[in-house]
């Protein structure tokens, strides 16, 4: 026999929201359990019962797994080609992950490793324009006109770029936000104003920081990091 699980309880581990959070969606009467809206001291059975927020289907979680890492320089995130490492191969997780964005052999990233196939095709779909943001070194200054035109559009790949964020940190180094993916992105937008990238890094997916990880170094996400992308799924 199946045991029973508060409601709260179950959308928690879906890592859907908070227990606090999914009060106050059942409250809100945006929460159903079988067709028919959810009351506040409501319990399930997990297997045989059917929870919906917002009209989508909340699923256990609880065999998933999402890892972040700093991905080293020299470390591809596609098929290995000659002697080259894969991402994979440099960490120890029982579970068969993948990374979540192809990312530049060259370059050293925030990443996210996962078996959730869900929360990836979310992230990767340009639709919900998922801000990333990067530290950018150039190999000479680079003037503040230089910085405005990439903030505001620069034309590559046969399409215009979508505004970015930058931030000024030095006279050879910025921050950039970016809601777009393209290949090699950035290189290309700092060589469309006649400079050049000398060592680029992304330090933020949505809410999910960089922070002191060191290269090759990987954790699990914390639960409030879950929460918040679950969240947004959920939302969008």
């Amino acid at each position: 026999m199946t045991e029973l699980v508060r409601l709260q309880k179950y959308m928690s581990q879906a890592w859907i929201c908070s227990r606090r959070k999914a009060e106050e969606y059942i409250e809100q009467g945006l929460v159903k359990v079988n067709w028919e809206t959810a009351s506040i001291w409501q319990s399930i059975n997990p297997s045989n019962d059917k929870v919906e927020l917002l009209d989508k289907i909340v699923e256990d979680q609880k065999n998933l797994v999402y890892y972040k890492i700093n991905k080293p320089r020299g470390i591809v995130t596609t098929c290995a080609e000659h002697g080259d490492k894969n991402v994979i191969d440099i960490v120890d997780i029982k579970e068969r992950v993948f990374p979540i964005w192809r990312l530049d052999k060259d370059t050293t990233w925030l990443l996210l490793l996962t078996n959730d196939g869900r929360l990836a095709n979310f992230l990767m779909h340009p639709r919900y324009e998922h801000e990333k943001e990067y530290i950018v070194e150039t190999f000479w200054p680079i003037s503040d006109e230089q910085l405005d035109k990439m903030s505001k559009w620069v034309f590559i790949l046969w399409k215009v770029t979508k505004k970015a964020r930058i931030k000024k940190v030095a006279s050879w180094k910025f921050h950039i936000t970016i809601t777009e993916g393209r290949n090699r992105q950035i290189r290309r937008m700092v060589e469309k104003v006649w400079s050049k990238v000398k060592k680029l890094k992304r330090i933020r997916i949505e809410n999910i920081e960089l922070w002191n990880l060191y290269e090759g170094e990987y954790k699990h996400l914390s639960k409030k990091e879950k929460d918040n992308l679950f969240l947004k799924l959920w939302i969008n």
